[in-house]
């Protein structure tokens, strides 16, 4: 392997001669070999965005000639046009901080802006990171890949889920069926009826995911080092923000405090927060469809969910809720990433947390897996679930709780005098309710009518 000798602060060292990055990236290289999690190339392209912007608002204030802004802004875009992938290969266990990272991209827009100059007139430090430091950079790159992965990935998908939900509410709203609390038979309610509370799940998720995200268009740049905005030129916070505005159309801001968005990771935490509650939604969700298509014949079976793929290598012709299965075990994995989330982000010990790139790390795996694990389970599962109205109306026949609309004319004691009869003899409650004398025929028709009761 060809190699070439760059240096930094502590010394020379040998750096692979193909490619861009130099000595502090090739020592995280070298020095954090742990696991095989990589640093998300959102947060490679979100800091191509923050640099970027940085080089163009030096260069208005006077601070970069307009070549080197220009130089930047080119390899900064061939970064986001998904380029150079292979020049940042650093570990996501490196620095809490993210220092890596930053100097990682700072040193490849550095060498490749050199090679497009052909000559040396860019340096990572003095040039790419002007007026910045990895704790203002990072944590604002942090925020802009959350935001726009929630706003352009997961909304977007729950906006799709919720039209499917809507149209399957509406669809089975006239289908009678049995209600069920404590896994026990209750009072009856429709199909549709029961439908709307999957889709109100989804539609409070939302909301809270929409309102919550907004928090994410605060941004630490001009913090630098622990928040006093040290060798920045005065309203460079406010420009950058303008300058990333531009860019992205996203109503970002500098933050109000910037002590507290280099210590504090409040804004991601809360965030995830509302990406949990989408979770324990979905596991609600998805657990109703798998019980009530269980069967087909001895379980519940009041849903028929799509044979998307055989579901037994032993068993011919078994159909299983693999849909369901799947997306379970990303709300499992989504749960487990808040707790991570939850701990980092209370370790901001004095004016730094330590612990951004685990954070940033699961916070885009959540957002990622509930995207596709929706979209999955909306398209190959939602979209082609079908009452079996056969087994519905037989369940509702025989369902006891029935006797409650009786209620109002008999009385409860005598409604539980039927329904236990009814129970214990294994008849109908229109037959305890004439053996038992309770009721006539007549009154018996006249008042139970199911379809009255939803």
């Amino acid at each position: 392997m060809k190699v070439r000798i760059e240096h930094d602060s502590i010394g020379e060292l040998e750096v692979p001669a193909e490619h861009y990055w130099g000595a502090q990236t090739q020592r995280s290289y070298q020095n954090f070999k742990i696991g095989t999690e990589k640093m998300p190339m959102e947060i490679v392209k979100s800091l191509a965005i923050v640099k970027r912007s940085c080089a163009i608002v030096n260069c208005n204030l006077g601070k970069l000639s307009e070549e080197k802004r220009d130089l930047i802004v080119k390899v900064c875009d061939e970064i986001l046009d998904d380029g150079l992938k292979q020049e940042f290969p650093l570990a996501l266990w490196q620095t809490g901080s993210g220092t890596q990272s930053n100097m990682n991209v700072n040193e490849v827009v550095s060498h490749r802006g050199n090679e497009l100059a052909k000559k040396d007139i860019l340096h990572p430090n003095d040039d790419v990171n002007k007026s910045q430091s990895s704790n203002d950079t990072f944590p604002t790159a942090m925020h802009i890949a959350a935001y726009t992965a929630v706003t352009r990935d997961l909304l977007p998908q729950l906006k799709d889920t919720l039209d499917v939900l809507y149209g399957l509410s509406i669809d089975y709203r006239d289908i009678v069926k049995v209600g069920r609390t404590h896994l026990q038979d209750a009072t009856p309610l429709s199909l549709g009826q029961e439908i709307s509370a999957w889709s109100n799940m989804i539609e409070k998720s939302t909301e809270y995911i929409e309102e919550s995200s907004k928090h994410l268009l605060s941004l630490a740049i001009g913090g630098t080092a622990v928040g006093t905005g040290l060798n920045t030129p005065e309203g460079f916070d406010e420009k950058v923000c303008e300058e990333i505005k531009l860019f992205t159309g996203d109503d970002y801001k500098p933050s109000e405090n910037k002590f507290h968005s280099l210590s504090s990771k409040d804004e991601l935490v809360n965030c995830h927060g509302a990406l949990k509650t989408l979770a324990t939604n979905i596991l609600k969700i998805a657990n109703d469809v798998r019980f009530l298509a269980s069967g087909p014949r001895c379980g519940i079976g009041e849903l028929t969910i799509p044979a998307n793929e055989p579901g037994s290598s032993i068993m011919p012709g078994k159909v299983n809720p693999t849909q369901a299965e799947a997306i379970t075990m990303v709300v499992a994995q989504v749960l487990g990433n808040d707790t991570t989330i939850s701990f980092s982000g209370s370790q901001g010990n004095f004016q730094l947390n330590v612990y951004m790139p685990v954070i940033i790390f699961n916070f885009l795996q959540s957002v990622r897996l509930l995207t596709d694990g929706l979209k999955s389970f909306t398209d190959n599962c939602l979209k082609g679930l079908k009452p079996n109205e056969e087994k519905i109306k037989e369940y509702l026949d025989n369902s006891l709780m029935l006797v409650t609309a009786l209620n109002p004319y008999i009385g409860y004691e005598n409604g539980a005098k039927i329904a236990k009869y009814a129970h214990e003899n294994n008849t109908t409650l229109k037959k305890a309710a004439l053996k038992l004398e309770i009721l006539t025929e007549e009154d018996f028709d006249k008042y139970m009518k199911p379809e009255d009761m939803i």
